[in-house]
Formats: C-alpha cells, sequence, structure tokens
C-alpha cells in the first residue's frame, strides 16, 4: 500500500445504515481501549513495585490488571470477528468503519476486521506468553527483571493489542470518537512503549541504548501520527495525551504500590528513591518537539518533499535521546552529562530518528487505508 493508493479516493459505502454501523462500534472501541489502559496501568504498578518492595508471586493486583486488560481486549476482538462472519455469511455488507475492512481468515471461515483481529492476535499471543512466564518463574524462581524472554514476548504481544486499538479508532476517523481515539491509543502505545526499551540496559557502549531506543520509538508514533492526519495538531495532540497519562502516572504508581504493601503487610525499601519508575522514563520535553514536529510536517505536505519526514525525525530523535540523559539526571539527582557524553546518544538518536521519520511517514499513511471506504484526497502527499 502506498501514498499514491491512499490519496487515490474511494467511494464512501452505499449501505443507509452506515451511521447507524459506526455507532454500534464504540462499544467494542471502547472495550480496547479500556484494556489498553488497564495493562498500562497494572504494568507501571507492577514496575514500580519491583522497584519499592521487590519480587512477588504471580497472582497479585498489578498482575491481575495486565491480565484483565488483556482478557478484555481478545474477548472483545472475538466478539467483533464472531459478529463479522455471522454477517457476512448471511450476506450483509460489513461496514469497514467498525474495526477496519475485514480479511479472510483460515480460508474464508472467518470474517476479521483487520484492527481486531490485530489486536485479537496479540491478546492470544499473551496468553501463550503468560504461561510461558509462569512456568519460567517455577524453573527458575520469581525474577524482578524487565528483559526475560517471557517477559520480552509478554510486552510485544501488549504492544500488538495496542496497534489494533490504533486501528480500529483510525477506521472511523471521520467520528469524534474515533479522532479522539485514535490520538489517545497511540499515546497510551507510546507510554507503553518507554517500558520496552529496559531490554536494551543490557548493551554496553558510549551510546545510551534505552535513550536512543525510547527515542526511536517515540518519534516512530509521533511521526505516525502525523502522517495519517490530514490537518495539523495530531503530533501535538498525542503528545499532550502522553503527558496526561506520566503526570498520572507520577501520583498513581508510588500510592497505589505502598497502599497495596501495607495492605498485605509487606514493608517499603528504605533505600528506594521514591522516583515513579516507569513514568519517569517517558520524555518530559516532547510537546514542544511535537510542536516542531508540526511545523515541519506542514511543510511536507503543502510542499510534498520526500526528504521532510527523514529530516525531521533525525532532528525529533536527535532531541529527544539528547535530551532523556538529561531528564535522567533532574530527576534522579546525578550530576547532568556534559556534551561530550550526551552527543554519541543524539548521534543515535539523529540516525535511528531518520529512520523513525521515513517509516512513521509510511505507516501513518497506511492507517489511512484500514477504512479505504473513508480515504479522500486532500493534499499533495510525500
Amino acid at each position: 500500500m502506498t501514498a499514491g493508493d491512499a490519496a487515490a479516493g474511494f467511494a464512501p459505502p452505499r449501505a443507509a445504515s452506515a451511521g447507524l454501523v459506526v455507532a454500534k462500534g464504540l462499544p467494542s472501541a471502547l472495550a480496547l481501549l479500556s484494556g489498553s489502559l488497564l495493562t498500562l496501568i497494572g504494568l507501571t504498578w507492577d514496575v514500580q513495585w519491583h522497584t519499592d518492595v521487590g519480587p512477588d508471586t504471580f497472582f497479585t493486583l498489578p498482575h491481575l490488571f495486565l491480565y484483565a486488560g488483556s482478557a478484555l481486549a481478545g474477548l472483545s476482538s472475538l466478539g467483533v470477528v464472531l459478529a463479522a462472519t455471522v454477517a457476512q455469511r448471511a450476506g450483509r455488507e460489513l461496514d469497514p468503519a467498525v474495526g477496519g475492512r475485514a480479511v479472510a481468515v483460515l480460508r474464508g471461515v472467518f470474517a476479521a476486521p483487520i484492527g481486531h483481529l490485530v489486536a485479537g492476535s496479540g491478546a492470544a499471543s499473551f496468553l501463550l506468553y503468560g504461561l510461558w512466564d509462569q512456568w519460567w518463574h517455577g524453573l527458575y524462581g520469581f525474577d524482578a527483571v524487565i528483559d526475560s524472554p517471557p517477559h520480552i514476548g509478554l510486552l510485544l504481544s501488549v504492544m500488538a493489542t495496542m496497534v489494533g486499538t490504533v486501528m480500529v479508532f483510525a477506521a472511523a476517523k471521520d467520528r469524534r470518537w474515533g479522532q479522539v481515539g485514535t490520538v489517545v491509543s497511540l499515546g497510551v502505545l507510546a507510554a507503553f512503549s518507554t517500558i520496552v526499551v529496559l531490554g536494551l540496559t543490557g548493551v554496553g557502549g558510549a551510546v545510551d541504548a534505552v535513550s536512543a531506543g525510547l527515542a526511536w520509538l517515540i518519534v516512530l508514533l509521533v511521526l505516525t501520527a502525523a502522517g495519517f492526519a490530514t490537518r495539523p495538531g495530531i503530533a501535538v495532540a498525542v503528545a499532550g495525551a502522553l503527558a496526561v497519562i506520566q503526570l498520572v502516572g507520577w501520583w498513581f504508581s508510588p500510592w497505589a504500590t505502598h497502599v497495596y504493601a501495607e495492605a498485605v503487610g509487606l514493608p517499603i525499601r528504605d533505600y528506594i528513591r521514591g522516583v515513579p519508575v516507569m513514568p519517569a522514563l517517558m520524555p518530559m520535553a516532547l510537546l514542544p518537539i511535537a510542536a516542531l514536529v508540526e511545523v515541519l510536517v506542514g511543510r511536507a505536505r503543502r510542499t510534498g518533499a520526500r526528504w521532510l519526514p527523514a529530516a525531521t525525525g533525525a532532528l525529533a530523535g536527535a532531541l529527544v535521546a539528547g535530551l532523556q540523559g538529561v531528564q535522567d539526571a533532574l530527576v534522579y539527582g546525578y550530576a547532568v552529562p556534559g556534551l561530550a557524553a550526551i552527543a554519541p546518544t543524539a548521534a543515535a538518536g539523529l540516525l535511528l530518528g531518520a529512520l523513525a521519520g521515513v517509516l512513521g511517514w509510511r505507516f501513518g499513511r497506511m492507517l489511512r487505508l484500514v477504512n479505504p471506504a473513508r480515504t479522500t484526497s486532500t493534499s499533495k502527499e510525500a
């Protein structure tokens, strides 16, 4: 799927009840978003627990939030797929505004709206990795590291579910709830992605791999938002959604950890720094960086300059990666690193950001094609 395909335009669905069908897609979309939020809450809480209290058992409240979020997303997607399959077999036209265009699964046994297929597949793989994680803990003990193989699988599965959630809302982009849901779900995905990069902690060298990896993921999502939108503002809106999540998490994760520890009779470690771990990973300078992205991609929309998304991503990646070291120093009370220490990481962020800019811009165009029936030609596209 290319940008040219996205700009070609498609006729809207002929079904007279299309608006009603789209409205009926809202409950399933909200169920997916609720599942993503439950999972994000559970992960933020769980990471803080490991820092402030220590190792845990399999069945804890933070873990139950994680499992409940994936279960809700998986069951919701399964329900939509079954309903779509029944409707198609009854000869009714499937409106792509409900989760995106339908694709055949298992040689046509099922008709699955693409967004719900991605989200449901992520939820199903989360279950499999959860079983592996339980076996892993039984074999090696209860670890408190993020980069064990089953943990990485769990995190990537959740990210797949969140990508599917973005696709489901993007399919209803001509409705207000679809537009708002796309922004919020991208913000949730950006917040969740910050913990995934901790799997790079063991990478040594002059480059801070965690900061560089974070820059790549954040820029990828911001440019995806900018590439998806036909009007300015969505990149800043996604950065704003991430800032709200960061503020809420900054208060919630330490509070919930301390309350739960007291309730189960476990002590808080006396050497903790008192910093909310996962919210502290989220880039605090993203709002002004996103505003800069809006200016540059606005020019890309007007001129069709193919090099601008890469240049925009490179600049944003260098800023996110370079400023992350300064942010860590300020939050944790370290000495602020000098330019010589920041430069290698910023350079890595520049290179990765350029790649993220190109991919994100294209992913944004592809996201429009989740529902091609509502894609219209608007302006010159890179």
